[in-house]
């Protein structure tokens, strides 16, 4: 039994530096893009991308597993050809995969994933833009890999394999199972809440360092995994339709503006930026934008010292897609979320990006599990070149399922930005976690345990604010608190009416010019643009956010829920289920067909322009 599992261990970790090598000769290929890389960021590229080299080698140890298994009962010498040839087999494919995405990379700008399917549909076409010595010269580091992985599991580990019979087969039946179970681990990457994605590789803000430590193989398989035509869904209007349609709901973007067209909030215009968002943070339990009384009594008090906005809609009811709402201006989708597709993800802008543009840098701070959902590499995509999460925090703080507290990291924010240079602007970001299922708070006040929650994570932005308030920074910063997106609250609510999608969202500090009351119809969206417009800044290139001060300003909310949508304007609410085809809700019926056809072309030109990211 020893031997069969010796064999099992060496297919395993004889994989490693087999993937491992390709961070090295990638970043040597790409040589230009590496120029001023130092011997510790080889190594950082290494080891961080020893993540995803685990889970591939977990992946490729199956069949190996499933071969032992099979000889306890059936021993035989046959089994070293066989395993020779899955050898074989897998060593072409890792080197064919290796080959093209070094040669890619330099015209794709991210890892292999399901796109190269899309070109090899017309190989013809494709290998015609391929220059002839790069074809030589992938096929010849093509043959060397694949024969090195060949040479290297026939000499050192196909001799492994037992070919004689298991002393105890039922022990070693359960032994081999027990042995699969923990080969699960890599293969699903890890025991967190997160599962293997290609952002848990990510750690640097150099983008390209992040690119190379990702394994093209698991890139591929997990791209595949969720490859769909994007553009071709939802196609509600014919083309030309969808453009007159879009262009109509659009056209405040054509008039002309400029800064004193809009209502100023702000004192400055490069203040300090803080970003809150609160988790799970529904309008119904704030008092001040129309909620329940007695839950957030320090929201409520700083309210009444900043700019609320009392008609704010969260665009999704999903963290990940809320966040992209809020940070990218970007629409969230019914049926996915860009924030698991990096190469489309890193595409967007991004308030960090226009920010980092105007000299601020920028940071993020997050309790939880930063690989959840693909966030790591969202966020450095998106411009930010520090994050803290839960692994910066002691496991002594770590008492939730979630990771720290927000007593834990509202404490950190707080000695951080104590501590920070004032010489250049800043932007920080925070997501808070409480407030989320299962509601775990050291704080014991109100029965309910969402309403708890809430109340804790309202306590700690009380004690938070009151602190930062007696630094001399606040005097240049704005601190803007919005929700990520709702919840179901009070439990009456049905998963798709508008109540379940009212968030809150406040802007205060030192920063603001005077307390304000606004009360437009607006999309967590907005923010970008309504910001950088404060700033003076472009805001183009968002192409989903509207300045909420603008004149001319659309007003509605548009949100979506489990492929559907809701159209909120003056007129009325108008919701509807794609996959029945069926309006859910239509309040008034007067006017309903026009609400429903608006929210039909937002979502019509959103999945376009996803599918062609």
């Amino acid at each position: 039994m020893k031997k069969r599992l010796l064999f099992l261990l060496t297919v395993f970790f004889c994989w490693l530096p087999i993937l491992a090598i390709q961070k090295p000769v990638f970043m040597l290929y790409h040589h230009a893009l590496a120029n001023e890389c130092s011997l510790i960021d080889y190594l950082k590229v290494i080891t961080h991308g020893l993540l995803l080299d685990c889970t591939v080698s977990g992946y490729l140890t199956v069949i190996p597993l499933l071969c032992i298994l099979v000889s306890v009962w059936l021993p035989g010498t046959f089994y070293q050809k066989l395993i020779k040839g899955y050898f074989l087999a897998t060593g072409l494919l890792v080197a064919a995969i290796f080959a093209v995405d070094v040669a890619l990379y330099g015209y794709w700008g991210f890892r292999l994933d399901a796109t190269l399917f899309f070109y090899l549909q017309s190989p013809a076409d494709a290998m015609a833009s391929v220059p002839i010595g790069t074809f030589f010269l992938q096929f010849l580091l093509f043959l060397i890999y694949a024969y090195g992985i060949y040479w290297v599991f026939k000499r050192f580990v196909v001799p492994l394999f037992p070919t004689t019979p298991a002393h105890n087969r039922l022990g070693g039946t359960i032994v081999i199972l027990l042995l699969g179970g923990i080969l699960f681990i890599p293969i699903r990457g890890g025991v967190t809440t997160s599962t293997a994605n290609v952002g848990m590789v990510y750690f640097s803000k150099n983008q390209f360092l992040n690119h190379s430590a990702i394994n093209p193989a698991f890139s591929l398989l997990a791209s595949l995994s969720k490859q769909q035509d994007f553009a071709a869904q939802f196609d509600f209007f014919p083309e030309e339709e969808r453009k007159e349609r879009y262009a109509a709901l659009t056209a405040h973007n054509n008039l002309p503006m400029n800064d004193a067209d809009t209502e100023k909030l702000l004192t400055t215009d490069r203040p300090n930026i803080l970003i809150i968002l609160m988790e799970s943070f529904t309008a119904n339990v704030i008092e001040a934008v129309g909620g329940e009384a007695g839950i957030t009594p320090n929201l409520n008090r700083l309210s009444r010292e900043g700019v609320t906005f009392t008609n704010m809609y969260a665009n999704s009811f999903r963290t990940d897609r809320g966040i992209v709402a809020v940070l990218n201006g970007y629409l969230a989708q019914p049926t996915t979320s860009i924030m698991k597709y990096p190469a489309k993800s890193q595409t967007l802008p991004s308030i960090a990006k226009s920010l980092g543009e105007q000299g601020y840098t920028a940071d993020m701070l997050y309790g939880g599990d930063i690989n959840f959902t693909n966030m790591q590499s969202y966020f450095f995509s998106s411009g930010y070149s520090q994050i803290t999460a839960d692994r910066d925090f002691p496991l002594s703080s770590r008492l939730s399922k979630w990771g720290a507290n927000d007593d834990i990291t509202f404490t950190h924010l707080y000695e951080s930005i104590k501590d920070r240079d004032e010489k250049a602007p800043w932007l920080s970001t925070f997501l808070t976690l409480s407030s989320h299922e299962p509601f775990e708070v050291p704080y014991h006040h109100l029965e309910d345990p969402y309403l708890n929650s809430v109340a804790f994570t309202d306590s700690c932005i009380g004690s938070f604010v009151d602190k930062l308030k007696e630094l001399p920074v606040w005097k240049n910063t704005l601190i803007v608190l919005v929700s990520d997106h709702g919840y179901r609250y009070p439990s009456s609510l049905t998963d798709y009416e508008p109540r379940r999608f009212h968030i809150p969202m406040i802007w205060l500090g030192g920063a603001v010019k005077e307390p304000a009351v606004i009360e437009t119809y607006a999309n967590q969206t907005d923010l970008a643009a309504t910001l950088l417009s404060q700033l003076g800044l472009p805001h183009d290139q968002f192409i989903f956010s509207r300045d909420i001060l603008a004149p001319g300003y659309p007003e509605y909310s548009f949100y979506t829920f489990t492929n559907g949508f809701g159209f909120i304007d003056s007129t009325g609410v108008s919701v509807y289920d794609n996959e029945s085809n069926k309006p859910l809700i239509e309040n008034p019926a007067a006017g309903s067909e026009e609400r429903l056809n608006r929210g039909k072309v937002l979502l019509q030109t959103l999945y376009d322009d996803l599918g062609n990211r």
